[in-house]
């Protein structure tokens, strides 16, 4: 097979994954008191603060679709905004306590879930940490 159709094969199914991920997100959230839209902002900040662009290029999603998910965590008090030193007029948003609190919440509710999906699929934790060091190379290469 050519690259570039590998390559179309492979983004093909990382949508279609990231479909199917997205309604099971769905049905976890629901049952936390969330939305998946809010897991996932909460999540992208989860590993440190990052400005609402930034947490939408993590995600593939516009900015402004992303800023009302936030404005939505600031108002519940999952997110504070934060002085950024790098650009005065795009906060950093953090979790607060509650914040962090709701994602643990999230990921422990999913945990088992992921586990058997996982156990399901027969995949290790190498063969997902190869998986992603080739999904990190597309996009660095794409953001290039």
């Amino acid at each position: 097979m050519h690259e570039v159709e590998a390559y179309r094969l492979l983004i093909a199914d990382v949508y279609e994954l990231a479909g199917v991920s997205r309604r099971t997100s769905e049905d976890l959230a629901r049952s936390a008191g969330q939305t998946a839209a809010r897991w996932h902002v909460l999540s992208v900040v989860s590993d440190g603060p990052r400005t609402v662009p930034a947490a939408a290029r993590r995600l593939g999603l516009a900015p402004q679709s992303v800023q009302r998910v936030v404005a939505d965590l600031v108002a519940s008090g999952h997110l504070e905004a934060v002085d950024n030193p790098d650009h005065a007029r795009s906060p950093l948003m953090r979790l607060t306590d509650l914040g962090r609190s709701a994602v643990d919440e999230l990921f422990a509710r999913s945990a088992d879930n992921r586990a058997d999906v996982l156990a399901r699929a027969g995949v290790t934790a190498d063969e997902l940490a190869v998986a992603r060091g080739v999904l990190r190379k597309l996009v660095g290469a794409l953001r290039d």
